[in-house]
């Protein structure tokens, strides 16, 4: 069987590994950094610790079809996993709170209902049936195939079916992206609106620019559940890596590549910064297009697809905080705080405009007894930030101050804060400006669709979240399916089935 040379010990990585090496091949993992994980990092400082990634899981099965295929395991064997009730809770900019709850339709109307007035559940719903309809038009082409040949045709259809608004003597409207269905769908209505685009902020996207496809976003969450893992998401990453070395897979640690060496038009191996050259029959690489690009200079590796370009893409801030007492029990495990002025965010977040008043927020707090020293409670705020932002006092005073809505006292407990800034993204994963790849979406002139996992250099295959399927940790986790079949059935492999 094959040796292959895969780099980056990021998720996605590390799942085409450990499933590459189960079906007999050699896979060996090159990581110029000094542990896995990606975006699944952890920070500890004082009997804290922190995720610096991604704080819940959704779509759970990705990982599921993971443990069970590369050691028929259930994932719940290997890290404890809890759905989160609420699933969140919105604290909206005019004060109005609501708590919706996981994975349950019904229940997240009636919640609207309770907090915005009547018929506000019905007009959501009705929303979500038509989100459905777009998640079973896209979910396989965008989570479990490979990327179509012809991915012009997911680029021109759009998935969603806009409700077409008839109007006395001026031409028809339907909704083409996600702002337009909050206008023309959600009547406008603020709290429905802000509920709706924190989806799209919250993986770097536009509201008023990303497709009407966006709508899967909140049809996964609200769907499919959200859950938390006990010791936080880094025991995630320590079980895939732990899958990865049972199966033998050979890890690098401190492997800085610097070339991918091509021989006969086809990948090789790759060459590390000493000069050494490891050979081998397929690379994977699970690394930012700027830097895949690096490692085969005059060549373009990823193809025509016309994604988006880091330069484009937002950044994270990410902001740890110590608070002395401990957390109270009837407190959700996570809120999201709303602006004070969307239009203004959006703004700043792409078009370079000034800074709002506040940031849209989300909060993050456990109550896991590993994150923090008795009688004190570990929280993490998240804000999306505009690429390669350059993080001053002012801003995380401004997100800290945000959380305060969410967590009471906040001033008075807080004995240090950690911010953690594009910068810092920038340095982990060499993506321009800290970006954060968005999920892959239908329509849009295939301009949020991600470059193939097969490439144009044939033994070069591209995995994570800068790759087919895009970002977020389930299609990491679907990335390295993609790979593993890709390799293991050649190129007429179709996906899961």
């Amino acid at each position: 069987m094959a040796r292959i040379a895969v780099i980056g010990a990021g998720m996605g990585a590390m799942a085409a590994a450990a499933r590459l090496a189960v079906a007999g091949h050699r896979p060996v993992v090159f990581e110029r950094g000094a542990t896995y994980g990606g975006a699944l990092g952890r920070f500890e400082r004082d009997g804290f610790a922190f995720d610096s990634g991604p704080g819940l899981l959704l779509l759970p099965a990705v990982y599921r079809d993971l443990f069970v295929k590369t050691g028929k395991e259930p994932l719940e064997d290997v890290v404890g996993l809890t759905q989160i009730e609420p699933a969140v809770r919105h604290v909206f900019a005019d004060g109005t709170t609501t708590d919706l709850p996981n994975a349950r339709r019904a229940g997240v109307a009636e919640a609207l209902d309770a907090a915005v007035g009547a018929g506000a559940g019905a007009r959501w719903s009705a929303f979500m049936n038509r989100a459905r309809e777009a998640w079973d038009r896209s979910r396989r082409p965008l989570l479990e195939e490979p990327l179509w040949p012809n991915w012009e045709v997911l680029a021109e259809r759009e998935p969603y079916p806009a409700v077409v608004h008839k109007r006395l003597l001026r031409k028809d409207r339907a909704a083409r992206t996600l702002a337009e269905i909050g206008a023309l769908e959600l009547a406008g209505e603020p709290r429905l609106v802000a509920l709706l685009e924190q989806y799209a902020l919250a993986y770097g996207l536009d509201p008023r620019t990303a497709p009407a496809s966006a709508a899967v976003l909140p049809y996964m969450e609200q769907t499919f559940g959200t859950w938390a893992v006990t010791g936080g998401m880094r025991a995630l990453a320590d079980a895939v890596h732990a899958r990865c070395v049972r199966r033998k897979v050979e890890f690098r640690f401190g492997a800085d590549v610097r070339r991918i060496v091509v021989k006969d038009g086809r990948a090789a191996g790759v060459e590390l910064a000493d000069g050494s050259v490891e050979d081998a029959e397929f690379v994977v690489a699970g690394v930012a297009p700027g830097v895949l690009d690096g490692l085969l200079p005059g060549t373009a590796p990823r193809g025509a697809v016309p994604a988006q370009s880091e330069a484009a893409a937002p950044s994270r801030l990410t902001v740890h905080l110590a608070l002395c007492g401990e957390r109270p029990e009837d407190t959700p495990h996570r809120t999201v705080v709303h602006g004070t002025d969307r239009a203004a965010e959006a703004a700043w977040l792409f078009d370079g405009a000034p800074r709002p008043g506040r940031p849209t927020v989300a909060v993050l707090r456990t109550g896991d007894a590993g994150q923090a020293p008795e009688g004190h409670e570990a929280v993490t705020v998240m804000a999306t930030v505009p690429n390669g932002a350059r993080v001053g006092e002012d801003l995380v005073a401004s997100v800290v101050a945000a959380a305060g809505r969410a967590v009471p006292g906040l001033g008075e407990r807080l004995l240090w804060q950690e911010a953690r800034t594009p910068q810092d993204v920038a340095e982990a994963t060499g993506a321009v400006g800290g970006a954060v790849p968005a999920p892959a979406l239908a329509a849009a002139s295939g301009r949020l669709l991600h470059a193939a996992n097969g490439t144009e250099v044939p033994g070069l295959l591209a995995v994570g979240g800068w790759a087919h399927p895009g970002g977020g940790l389930p299609h990491a986790g679907m990335s390295g399916a993609l790979v593993a079949g890709l390799i293991v059935e050649g190129p007429g492999f179709q996906g899961s089935q």
